[in-house]
């Protein structure tokens, strides 16, 4: 089975420790897989752990490295911003397979496919709760929340107009959902973005690593089909899948085929090893492509010169320009997912596709360029450390 690789989402590491920048690179990039992934499986959303964490649905992710499906669990995670909602990771048809979309937070739900997560996520938007001013507000009509530690509760009965009830994990295609993003999602989309936070891509990390959450092995029934916090795959409160969401059965042939085929370049998969670019051992010396493969910016110590004002200033030089810089990444970043987005819509062949992505390299490698040469100059400008104590000691004194 053919594995097609399409550099797919916006998605830069911000603000991750450099493991769980590697690792986001990885999930950030979309791919197409020659079969659809298995339905979702039937669970139990777990207990809200405290006020503050907002639900996010578990979905099926892809390693090529094994050319197979593995479940990521639903979770309850923090929100890295005040006012920030979570928009779900979907797989959509590209016209030459299934194409990775992942998810991301930002000040409204964008498209997820028109996938029926459940527990707030019946396609379109959200109905698990609203931001009121800096609190969260939980609909406790599709989530589970202890109300006598959580009080800032509301009960909405939800209407699902879909009749058809399935556990389709897809859009497009043959089986798939057939929905197409509103003008409100299509706006949710050109919006600021954040990638997941890190608690998120350790989650990935975890999963990715564990045999019994691939569809080869638990047949689209995961043993762990939801945790109450990120990564908490064994601890109390982890929820089994209680029943696979239909039948699944791969084709027999895709593991060997992608093997002898070497599918694996550039190990573009949704494991998280690699920071969100998922550049992978065959393919460590390629140049980024996108700012969410450039590396987190390497802060030298604080300057230590004695003087606190000086130090002061010049830490907080530092930052402006760091804040400069990761906005820049993120300008660049948003600007060549809606290349992205165009090439989907205008379903380009794959020479098209190629030339964008050279470019978007071209891109990123001079915006890289042109970091480090602020930086150097950032550096020229850092106050010398305090002269040795013997230096500074009168001329005359005994040594």
């Amino acid at each position: 089975m053919r594995t097609n690789y399409i550099v797919r989402f916006l998605l830069f590491p911000l603000f991750l420790l450099a493991a769980s920048a590697t690792s986001f690179a990885q999930v950030s990039i979309g791919i197409s897989v020659g079969f659809a992934p298995p339905p979702l499986p039937v669970y139990e959303q777990p207990l809200c752990p405290a006020e503050g964490y907002l639900w996010t649905p578990g979905y099926w992710a892809w390693d090529d490295e094994d050319g197979d499906y593995y479940w990521v669990p639903g979770t309850w995670v923090r929100a890295p911003e005040v006012g920030y909602l979570w928009t779900p990771s979907y797989w959509g048809w590209g016209g030459n397979g299934f194409i990775f979309h992942e998810g991301y937070w930002g000040p409204q739900i964008g498209f997820y496919g028109g996938i029926n997560y459940g527990y707030g996520y019946f396609g379109h938007g959200y109905e698990g709760g609203r931001w009121d001013r800096d609190r969260f507000y939980y609909n406790r009509t599709v989530n589970n929340i202890n109300v006598t530690e959580i009080h800032n509760t509301y009960n909405t009965t939800i209407v699902n107009n879909n009749t058809t009830i399935n556990r389709v994990s897809y859009n497009g295609g043959n089986g798939g959902i057939n929905a197409r993003p509103t003008n409100q999602e299509e706006v949710a989309t050109r919006e600021r973005h954040l990638p997941p936070a890190a608690p998120q891509v350790q989650h990935v990390q975890a999963a990715r690593s564990n045999r019994d959450l691939r569809a080869s092995v638990n047949q689209g029934k995961p043993p762990i089909a939801a945790t109450p916090k990120p990564g908490a795959f064994n601890e109390r409160g982890m929820v089994p899948a209680r029943q696979a969401g239909g039948h699944y059965e791969p084709p027999p042939a895709n593991r060997s085929v992608n093997n002898a085929k070497g599918n694996s370049v550039g190990t573009r998969d949704n494991r998280v090893t690699d920071g969100g670019n998922n550049v992978g051992t065959n393919n460590a010396n390629r140049p980024p492509i996108h700012p969410s493969e450039l590396p987190p910016h390497q802060r030298p110590p604080s300057p230590n010169t004695g003087n606190p004002k000086v130090d002061q200033k010049y830490q907080q030089q530092q930052e402006k320009m760091y804040a400069r810089q990761e906005q820049d990444r993120q300008r660049l970043q948003q600007k060549q997912e809606q290349d992205h987005q165009r090439l989907l819509q205008q379903r380009t062949d794959d020479a098209r596709r190629q030339q964008v992505e050279q470019r978007h390299q071209q891109q990123t490698q001079q915006l890289q360029q042109r970091h480090e040469q602020q930086q150097q100059h950032m550096q020229q400008k850092q106050p010398p450390p305090p002269p040795p104590p013997h230096e500074s000691r009168p001329p005359g004194r005994p040594q």
